[in-house]
């Protein structure tokens, strides 16, 4: 086995460490730009490198449908096919089955569905779920779950949870089924169970019985709001295991992630930077600002003047909200690229201040300056 992590310095609950994997190091705690499509929209992977990212999260459901797991096998896997040397996980296609599609029936066996591309019928299981994530040549590979919808009764979660606990031993059993991608990569677990800490507690339970090289937080960020998000997590986390990486998905907003690694928790993804960047609105130290506002269209000032990407360097607001209001391509790209950046300069931050035992300090000061808006900078 190749995959590890290291820890290499904590501060109360939260931790830096590195992940070792066969494609090169990751730093956490880490943020991965999502690449739904083998594509982090509006960015070359080279550009994606530029701010900072070690890894990039790729999605089973679409890659599977289009261009299709064998076709990219055959051109020498995801790597090769979408220009991106580093390590690359991939989530399982749970997730995009439950919420894309229109027709699916699920079973024991696992989800059928009809593609929201071209109405054709599928079948996902934990096996082929297994089998598309080695095509693709992921490096981080996600057990095959159900991702239990929110809200839900503590009888309906019970029995989702359970459900995903059992794919997850068909996707360790498949995972490790003879496949020399198996002794090169990784497969985390995902931990299930709603906002209720007895299932939380089981789900880890079953987990660790399998025994995963790391263990995910799933069913979170799906409306439930900050406080039970994180109230979850302060009775979750410390169940888990310490010497494996903690990965909580889908999120999310700056303060979403500075209060899970406080609570301990190591990786991250969520669609928001490039997302918000493709709509005009970028983020920055004093909060986030629509560049679709007509107050920017004379402002000569960067995006964010702490900000070191090619956007906040080389242009001003007023170009910017110019590109657009104008709907012209470049205005996402530089959008994207800031986004992304401030995603990263934040994780590298939150990284140096655990390593300096500061991380109460810089919590403090990223809230209140948060808090002062952008407006203000003006005066």
């Amino acid at each position: 086995m190749t995959f590890s992590i290291e820890i290499e310095a904590t501060d109360g609950n939260a931790r830096t460490g590195i992940i070792k994997t066969v494609r090169g190091d990751i730093l956490t705690p880490a943020f991965m730009p999502v690449g739904t499509a083998a594509t982090v929209k509006a960015m070359k992977p080279e550009s994606i490198r530029e701010t900072g990212a070690d890894i990039l999260l790729g999605n089973t459901y679409h890659l599977m449908l289009r261009p299709t797991a064998e076709r990219i096998a055959q051109l020498g896997g995801l790597h090769k096919f979408m220009n991106w040397e580093l390590p690359i996980l991939t989530d399982s296609g749970g997730f995009q089955v439950m919420s894309l599609s229109k027709l699916r029936k699920i079973t024991e066996d696992g989800v059928s569905f009809q593609s929201h591309i071209d109405g054709s019928k599928h079948m996902l299981s934990p096996e082929r779920s297994m089998e598309i994530q080695r095509l693709l040549g992921s490096n981080i590979v996600m057990a095959f779950d159900e991702c239990t919808p929110y809200p839900a009764t503590e009888k309906q979660t019970e029995k989702s949870m359970l459900l995903s606990m059992r794919w997850a031993k068909r996707s360790y059993d498949a995972f490790h089924n003879g496949s020399e991608h198996a002794e090169q990569n990784a497969l985390f677990g995902i931990v299930q169970g709603g906002a209720f800490e007895k299932l939380r507690h089981h789900s880890i339970a079953a987990l660790k019985d399998i025994d995963f090289n790391g263990y995910a937080i799933g069913g979170l960020a799906v409306g439930e709001g900050q406080g039970v998000m994180f109230e979850v997590l302060d009775y979750t986390v410390p169940v888990m295991p310490k010497d494996k990486p903690r990965y909580l998905m889908g999120v999310g907003k700056p303060d979403d992630i500075v209060g899970a690694v406080e609570r301990g928790i190591d990786m991250f993804d969520c669609v928001l930077p490039s997302r918000s960047g493709r709509t005009g609105q970028a983020f920055t130290r004093r909060g986030t600002i629509n560049m679709k506002n007509s107050r920017h269209i004379d402002d000569p000032r960067p995006i964010d003047s702490c900000c070191s990407c090619s956007a906040c360097k080389s242009y001003s607001r007023a170009y910017i909200a110019h590109l657009i209001r104008s709907g012209e391509i470049l205005g996402p790209m530089l959008m994207t690229e800031h986004n992304l950046t401030y995603y990263q300069d934040l994780m590298r931050n939150l990284r140096d201040a655990i390593a300096g035992k500061s991380l109460a300090n810089f919590v403090k000061i990223f809230h209140k300056t948060r808090a002062l808006g952008d407006i203000e900078e003006l005066s």
